[in-house]
């Protein structure tokens, strides 16, 4: 299952959410230059959670950093369809404070979770988490246009976020079991839930708001920027 585009418009033009998907393919672009350095680069900037102490700076570069191209697709592909409108909830400053919030809070919780690892942490994945866990919150039903795979056969459906939002983060729970997590190894899944909760709590003090902009007689609000479609 994999989104495509949602249906809530974006009442703002999203400066943030562009700038941190440049400077995220910059970053990435730097790494394939680097060609068989680009490991030793990694291990640079990317978090190692036993040595969090002498590198506190790797909380903020680690998620600048990816890991292959699926890697960092997949974390852009995520931020592009759902940070133009968490952008606009919150206004551009307290979105990219936020966004480097969730990634932290993601790392961290990644770090209780294996504080003895020496493997270097690195990826967008913690920040973008909070992106979706804030949108789960402020727009449920929203729907968001879904590639879904039958074994050969491939449709487009249009799925409420509380669905496609719902299953994800399920999916991050379950990957963290032990006899569900030897199998895929290499995927920080307590830095993802980590930065879901985060997105969550930070969500609510609006939710309130947007609800009651929802609520106004249509000559009020202009149904175009409703997030309850």
């Amino acid at each position: 299952m994999i989104p495509l585009k949602d249906s809530n418009p974006c009442t703002c033009f999203p400066v943030v959410t562009l700038s941190l998907i440049a400077v995220n393919l910059l970053v990435f672009g730097h790494e394939i230059l680097l060609g068989p350095r680009a490991p030793e680069f990694i291990r640079l900037y990317g978090f190692i959670p036993a040595e969090l102490s002498q590198r506190p700076l790797t909380l903020f570069s680690s998620m600048f950093v990816h890991g292959g191209i699926l890697h960092i697709v997949g974390n852009m592909l995520y931020l592009w369809i759902f940070g133009d409108n968490i952008e606009s909830a919150f206004g551009h400053v307290r979105f990219l404070l936020l966004y480097l919030a969730f990634g932290v809070v993601g790392t961290l919780v990644h770090s209780l979770s294996d504080s003895g690892s020496t493997v270097p942490m690195v990826g967008a994945s913690g920040a973008v988490a909070g992106v979706l866990g804030a949108y789960l919150l402020l727009y449920p039903r929203a729907r968001v246009l879904t590639v879904i795979f039958f074994g050969f056969f491939v449709r487009l459906i249009w799925i409420p976020a509380v669905w496609v939002l719902g299953l994800w983060i399920v999916l991050q729970v379950i990957n963290t079991l032990p006899s569900i997590n030897r199998g895929v190894g290499g995927v920080a899944f307590f830095a993802h839930i980590g930065g879901f909760a985060a997105g969550v709590l930070a969500a609510l003090p609006v939710v309130r708001r947007i609800r009651a902009r929802c609520a106004r007689p249509s000559w009020e609000n202009d149904e175009r920027t409703t997030p309850w479609r």
